[in-house]
C-alpha cells in the first residue's frame, strides 16, 4: 500500500476532493497549504493577509513561506500524508525529498490528475468554497439557493482568484513552475497519470488501483 503521496495537477482538477476520498477510505492525513494559507487569511494574520494580496492576483505563495508550513506539518505527524497542491515548484520538490530524506522516507506515488484547459476554465467559473473547511462544489449541482456548507455549514462563497483573470494568471504559472514536475517524477518512476474529467468515483477507483499496486 502507498502511504506517502503527492496529489499533482493543475487549478480545478479534483485534487482537494480526491484527497478527501483518500482519507476517509483509507486513513491517511490529507493537508493542503493552500487550506494553510486561507485559515491564515480568515484569521486576518500577517501572513494571512500577504497571503490575499497573492492568491486576488493569482500569483502562488512564496517558495519559502509554503515549506515552512510543511515542514511544521511533518513534525507533528505521521510517516503517512497525503499532500494536495505541494509542491508546486522543482524547488519545493527538491526540498521535499531532503526534509523526507531527514527522516529516512521516499515518495510512494506522485498522481498527476491530468485535464483540458477548457474544463478546468469550467469547474472553476462554476465552483463555490466554504469559507470554513475550505471543501468545493459545483453550484450547478447543488439544489436551490444554498449557502451553507453541506458539511460544516459555513458560508459558501466564490474565492477571490476564481476569476477569468486570475485564472489566466494561475494557469500561466502553473505551467511554468509546476508543469515541469511531470517529467520531474515520471522520470522518478513514481508518476501515475490520472483521467481527472471523469467522475470523482471514477477517478477515486483509478487511484484505489494505483494505492493498491505493487
Amino acid at each position: 500500500m502507498k502511504t506517502r503521496i503527492v496529489l499533482l495537477g493543475p487549478p480545478a482538477s479534483g485534487k482537494g476532493t480526491q484527497a478527501e476520498k483518500i482519507q476517509a477510505h483509507f486513513g491517511i492525513p490529507s493537508v493542503s497549504p493552500g487550506a494553510m494559507l486561507r485559515d491564515e487569511m480568515r484569521r486576518g494574520t500577517p501572513l494571512g493577509i500577504e497571503a490575499d494580496r497573492l492568491t486576488r492576483e493569482g500569483n502562488m505563495a512564496p517558495d519559502a513561506l509554503v515549506l515552512q508550513l510543511v515542514g511544521n506539518w511533518l513534525q507533528s505527524h505521521s510517516e503517512r500524508f497525503v499532500f494536495d497542491g505541494f509542491p508546486r515548484t522543482l524547488a519545493q520538490a527538491d526540498a521535499l525529498e531532503e526534509l523526507l530524506g531527514e527522516r529516512q522516507l521516499t515518495l510512494d506515488a506522485v498522481l498527476y490528475f491530468d485535464l483540458s484547459m477548457q474544463t478546468i476554465f469550467e469547474r472553476v467559473m462554476n465552483r463555490l468554497t466554504c469559507g470554513e473547511c475550505g471543501r468545493t462544489f459545483a453550484a450547478d449541482k447543488m439544489q436551490g439557493a444554498i449557502s451553507r456548507c453541506p458539511s460544516c455549514g459555513g458560508p459558501l462563497i466564490r474565492r477571490s482568484d476564481d476569476t477569468p483573470e486570475a485564472l489566466e494568471h494561475r494557469i500561466a504559472a502553473y505551467r511554468k513552475n509546476t508543469e515541469p514536475l511531470v517529467e520531474y517524477y515520471r522520470q522518478r518512476g513514481i508518476l501515475w497519470t490520472l483521467k481527472s474529467a471523469e467522475s470523482p468515483e471514477d477517478v477515486f477507483a483509478q487511484i484505489t488501483s494505483v494505492m493498491e499496486a505493487l
